[in-house]
């Protein structure tokens, strides 16, 4: 999801060729952004690495042999984006693993606070909390050069769960009346960490808070930008919890 009209960037920023070949904005002249950029495909890269081994985990749940397989490809997907976002920070000379390892606590703390009871719950976890983990780092790709951009869209590309999870929870609902009522409790307490874990990682990382923050020569989100940027977040969990069914 990109940010609505009224806060989308002006992105006077056209790409030109450096050292080595690499598409590069005349952005990156800007130390702070580099850091920012940095700082963003670390955590983005690093919950991909996340969700690869969360999926893998979660696959063992599958009740049979087919949902294990569609689970599996999932992971797979996953981690077949870290490797763009690792080459991008190679490029932009930072070390992939330095990057990314700042944001292992808070994310692996997240999904210990998140761990799924079962197969369902797995699956809701799989569409609700990453499709809003990507809304989040897609709101703010709108404010970054566009290769960043296009490199951040790709990588949070649905990794094909979507129909596939609607399917399942549906089924499970119209079998079981009362696994909706604790499905959506679930997606709920979903989206408060979910929420509660951006705002904690943007607000710890000095490049990041800076960098949404704006300055004379860059726009940023300022309270009234970050207030609309979270009732758009909200909208879409609502619409994606509509889709499974579920009451938000």
């Amino acid at each position: 999801m990109a940010a609505s009209p009224a806060d989308s960037p002006v992105d006077p920023l056209v790409g030109s060729s450096v050292g080595g070949g690499a598409s590069e904005s005349p952005a990156f002249a800007d130390v702070a952004y580099r850091e920012a950029v940095v700082d963003l495909l670390g955590v983005i890269a690093y919950g991909e690495l996340s969700a690869f081994e969360r999926l893998a985990d979660d696959a063992k749940l599958a009740p049979n042999l087919e949902d294990k397989v569609a689970l599996s490809a999932m992971a797979a997907a996953e981690f077949g984006h870290l490797e763009p976002l690792k080459r991008r920070l190679g490029e932009l000379g930072a070390d992939p693993f330095a990057a990314m390892a700042p944001f292992r606590k808070p994310i692996d703390e997240f999904h210990e606070h998140t761990a799924p009871s079962d197969w369902f719950e797995g699956l809701v976890k799989a569409y609700v909390g990453d499709g809003l983990a990507a809304d989040f780092y897609r709101e703010i790709a709108a404010y970054l050069d566009t290769d960043t951009r296009d490199l951040i869209i790709a990588s949070l590309a649905d990794a094909g769960q979507s129909e596939f999870v609607v399917d399942r929870v549906r089924a499970g609902i119209a079998s079981d009346a009362r696994l909706g009522g604790r499905l959506a409790l679930w997606g709920r307490r979903l989206m408060g960490e979910a929420l509660s874990q951006a705002q904690r990682v943007a607000a710890e990382r000095d490049a990041l808070a800076a960098f949404l923050a704006g300055g004379v020569d860059r726009p940023g989100l300022d309270l009234a930008a970050i207030g609309r940027m979270f009732n758009r977040l909200t909208e879409r969990h609502t619409e994606r919890m509509s889709r499974l069914g579920l009451d938000s």
